[in-house]
């Protein structure tokens, strides 16, 4: 029953026709897209040749290879990803995609793995105007990666897009929370200085926030006139973006600005929101049925797609 539902929600949305007038926006996690060089700056020697799991070029050309199938399952014209190494695995992904022609917006954040936030987008229906990566100081000597900002436009209206991916429970829930509580009111400070010249501004956060939508750093976003659209999905048996110890969550999420809420510029169109959650993206047996079919188990290669799902959402220019 479950595995029907989903289906339905995927070809519902599969069948809706986006105009002319529409922008449709994604965000994945795309589990550690590392190149096969080992960078000593960086934590990556066991995704490099030589490394602990054992990588080889038909792995990485694997990797890029399943990649391509999100991309061309979730067909948007704008695309945030997290965990991905550097520019040069960017340009391979999207060299090896031929839906689009994507435009790829980067910077190297200090994050100890190495890993980084980015933007890809259709420069056919998206124009940017701004981009910069904010570094997010945690404090002490600890490095974390930067949230990417893009402001462009879409038929002369502005848009601003937060790419997050906030710190993990690696080393703790309890070491964690604080470290996410610091990156919420960082993105806070940043929306407040948009909001303060236009109270109605049209902002979209997309990323992977480590906390679901009814959690504390999360919810905080609310103050600020935002509202998460995965909110009305909690709750529901069998849904979510990602699992642990059998518990389904949404980590990865998609927050609305009031801005966008209106019936002016840019507006959700309804029932727009969407998990790819096709069957082949989840293990279909065994112990971990259910969980997002990732590509790495530890040192152990399932040659999956992630061990998190992605999102989409359209937006529509109002007349």
């Amino acid at each position: 029953m479950i595995i029907l539902r989903l289906l339905l929600f995927y070809f519902s949305f599969s069948c809706f026709v986006l105009g002319s007038d529409s922008l449709s926006i994604g965000f994945w996690n795309i589990e550690n897209l590392f190149d096969l060089e080992n960078d000593p700056s960086i934590r990556d020697d066991e995704f490099a040749i030589g490394g602990k799991k054992n990588v080889t070029r038909d792995i990485y050309e694997l990797k890029i290879e399943r990649s391509v199938e999100v991309l061309t399952d979730l067909n948007v014209d704008i695309l945030g990803l997290c965990e991905v190494e550097n520019i040069s695995v960017l340009i391979e992904l999207n060299n090896s995609y031929k839906g689009r022609d994507y435009k790829i917006i980067h910077f190297d954040s200090p994050d100890v793995r190495g890993i980084d936030n980015a933007l890809l987008y259709d420069q056919n229906k998206f124009s940017v105007l701004v981009s910069k990566a904010i570094e997010n100081k945690l404090g002490g000597d600890e490095k974390t990666r930067d949230i990417l900002y893009v402001k462009g436009s879409f038929l002369d209206v502005t848009l601003h897009i937060f790419v997050n991916h906030w710190p993990s429970n690696y080393g703790g829930k309890e070491r964690a929370i604080p470290k996410r509580k610091l990156t919420a009111e960082l993105l806070m400070n940043q929306i407040k200085t948009i909001q303060k010249n236009d109270k109605f501004a049209e902002i979209i956060l997309i990323g992977d926030f480590n906390e679901d939508p009814n959690d504390d750093n999360v919810k905080i976003l609310e103050k600020l006139g935002f509202i998460n659209q995965m909110s009305p999905m909690m709750g529901e048996r069998g849904m979510g973006t990602y699992v642990y110890r059998g518990k389904d969550y949404f980590y990865d999420q998609i927050i609305i600005s009031e801005g966008l809420n209106t019936y002016q510029g840019l507006h959700v169109s309804d029932e727009s929101i969407f998990i790819l959650d096709k069957p082949k993206y989840r293990q279909q047996d065994g112990k971990y049925k259910h969980y997002p079919f990732r590509f790495w188990a530890g040192n152990n290669l399932l040659g999956g797609y992630s061990d998190h799902l992605a999102t989409k959402i359209v937006l529509r220019k109002m007349k």
